[in-house]
Parts: structure tokens; sequence; C-alpha cells
């Protein structure tokens, strides 16, 4: 509750200072009104419109920024909930998971967010409310507006190769979506997870086949966002779109 707090405090604070600051470059026609008469004034202060950073709160309190990329609205990091929308909780028992951390391991959770099953994708009740884990159609308008899964790729990945191994081949952020190499997890004999700094893969909430869900990856070695379907129990990351 605290860091909530003073998350809000701080944003709270970030919007009094804006108002305080002067007028946006679409209110000079009012400057008159708002800002005074002087005209050495009218020609000195034009002042940019600082960007407001919104918010999102899922249901275990965890806090997202969102993106605008061409008329979609994105989560702008990977879902890390431990509870559906409704407040019931997501299932991690050991055998059969529908969430759970790379490796196992809750050090990977702010970084990269947790790996959800298809499972808990078809619930309906992954995203926060408002919002919805990206469709199959979804990811092809965004990846179409970025010009193509041939490119759209190094756009969307996290530049530099902190979190990605060499070469990270295109890498851009060029919309900052910040797209990470979250690895994988599977349910079979101990549920191994690979993959991590290679490759980031997500689910969509599209069914493929009965036992088969599309999903997309980002790879370290090349610029493209591949579509494929595969098996609906692997714990693949999740990203979120607004309604």
């Amino acid at each position: 509750m605290k860091t909530t707090f003073n998350l809000l405090t701080v944003c709270f604070l970030f919007l009094l200072g804006q108002f305080f600051i002067g007028c946006e470059k679409e209110d000079m026609e009012e400057f008159n009104t708002n800002c005074g008469t002087n005209d050495s004034l009218k020609s000195a202060i034009v002042i940019d419109p600082i960007p407001i950073i919104k918010i999102v709160f899922d249901k275990d309190g965890n806090i997202y920024t969102t993106i605008k990329i061409g008329n979609q609205t994105w989560l702008a990091q990977n879902l890390k909930t431990t509870l559906y929308n409704d407040g019931t909780a997501i299932s991690d028992d050991e055998l059969y998971w529908d969430y759970t951390w790379y490796n196992h391991d809750t050090a990977y959770k702010y970084r990269y967010g947790a790996l959800y099953s298809w499972n808990a994708v078809n619930s309906g009740k992954l995203a926060p409310t408002g919002w919805h884990v990206a469709t199959d159609a979804d990811w092809t308008i965004l990846t179409s507006y970025l010009g193509g899964t041939g490119v759209a790729g190094g756009k969307l990945k996290e530049a530099g190769t902190s979190h990605w191994l060499s070469p990270n081949t295109g890498a851009t952020n060029e919309v900052s979506f910040r797209a990470l190499p979250g690895g994988y997890c599977t349910h079979y004999f101990d549920s191994p997870c690979y993959q991590i700094g290679k490759i980031g893969y997500w689910w969509t909430a599209t069914e493929a086949l009965e036992e088969k869900a599309w999903c997309r990856y980002m790879s370290y070695n090349n610029d493209d966002v591949v579509r494929i379907y595969t098996d609906k129990e692997f714990g693949f990351s999740v990203r979120c779109v607004k309604n």
C-alpha cells in the first residue's frame, strides 16, 4: 500500500506541476486569457506539452504504463498478476500451474513478468479490467502498422544487449514496447524453462486447434515477429490491449 500511495502522490505532484508550468502550444490562441497580454511574453514562452504517463493496476496491485501505437493502446510491460481480475487466485500448482516465473524464481517477476499457460489466457479474466489479452488479430494489426512482420520485431524489442543476447538484430524500441526475451517454461517433468535472453514468446487469446493456440515470438538474431501456433501447456509471456 505504501508503494501505491507514493506512486499516486508522485503522479498528483506531476500533474500539479503541469498546471503551473503554463500553456501548451495548442492553447496559444487563448494566450491573452490564460497567460497574460504582454507581447514579449507571447514570443518568448512556448512550452511543449509534457506527456502524461497513464498507469494501470491489475488485481494483484502491480503497476503498468501504457503506450499508444497506431489506433491501439497496449500495456508497456508483460503481465505479472497472480490473480484473475475477479480476485480469484491463478493456479501455481507444482504439477500443473497456470502461471509461473522463469525457473520458478520470483527474481524474474519484475523484469520479465509471469509465464502463463493458455488455460489462464482463455479464462477471459487474466487482463486488468477494461483490457484483454492481445488476440491474433491484435498482433497482426500491430505488426502491419510497423511495416510488416519482417521488420516489426526490431521496432518492438528493447535496444541494446542488457537483456537480449548480442547482436539483438535491428532492435530500436522505436515505439517504446520494450519487448524482452523472457523465454518459456514447459509442464514436462520438472517444468524446465528455456531461452531467456534469446527469445521472447507471447500468447494470443486466439485458439488455432483443439490443443494449440496462436502465439508470437521475437529473437535476438533477427528483427522478425514470427506467428506460429503451439501447445497450450507452454508458459509464455502475455501483453494486453485496451478494450
